[in-house]
Order: structure tokens, then C-alpha cells, then sequence
């Protein structure tokens, strides 16, 4: 339903799907980068922590992502 992909023209990731598209920020494209149905929500955050030392605690930021990609239908859960 939805394609997660790098728009050049937006110089930012989106989400395309039939009706238009969805700009993500800096920080949700590369949360969604990392998610590939492997994965766990805790190895996600570990990831982005060591990429980003000085952001601080990054578990409520993902969490809350992942939570609103769920319930906008942007990913889904089993």
C-alpha cells in the first residue's frame, strides 16, 4: 500500500501510496530506514543511539513513531 523511498525532488524520504505521498522528517526517514520486519523496536533505537551519541535517549522518539506509522497504517504489526 505504501512505498518507503528517497524523493530527490524533496530532498527528504517519503511515503508514496495511490492518492499522493507522505514527507517524512529527518528523523522518521531514518527510523523507517531501519525497519525490515527483522528487527526489534529496542535493536532499532540501539542502532540510531550509535549514530547519534549526542541526541540522548531516543526510546520514546522511536516508540512514538513506530506507535503513529501503526495506527496510520504506514506499517503494521502482527
Amino acid at each position: 500500500m505504501f512505498r518507503f523511498q528517497w524523493e530527490k525532488a524533496q530532498n527528504c524520504f517519503v511515503l508514496l501510496f495511490p492518492e499522493g505521498m507522505v514527507k517524512l522528517n529527518e528523523g522518521a526517514g531514518e527510523i523507517m530506514q531501519l525497519i525490515d520486519g527483522s528487527k526489534s523496536v529496542k535493536e532499532i533505537t540501539d542502532t540510531l543511539q550509535e549514530k547519534f551519541p549526542d541526541a540522548g535517549d531516543l526510546s520514546a522518539d522511536v516508540n512514538e513513531f513506530i506507535s503513529t506509522a501503526i495506527e496510520k497504517k504506514w506499517l503494521y504489526y502482527e
